[in-house]
């Protein structure tokens, strides 16, 4: 049976797909950027984001598939 993928999944596994794991770099960054002005909200859910692109990059390592077919985005 194939597993359901939330949005924040499909954003995270496009965003990886595009930039590899700098994203989840950029995205912790741009978290962190979001606090500091004031943007709690904002904050969580690019962390949300953050933390899918990192259990979708440890899931592609533990499989020893490449990250890059992970952007094949289907529910």
């Amino acid at each position: 049976m194939a597993r359901v993928r939330t949005m924040t999944e499909k954003l995270a596994l496009t965003m990886l797909a595009r930039d590899g794991i700098a994203a989840i770099w950029q995205l912790h960054l741009a978290s962190a950027e979001a606090d500091r002005s004031g943007y709690p909200r904002a904050a969580a859910s690019i962390s949300e984001i953050a933390e899918a692109a990192e259990e979708a990059w440890m899931r592609a390592e533990a499989e020893c598939v490449p990250i890059w077919p992970l952007c094949k985005i289907e529910d």
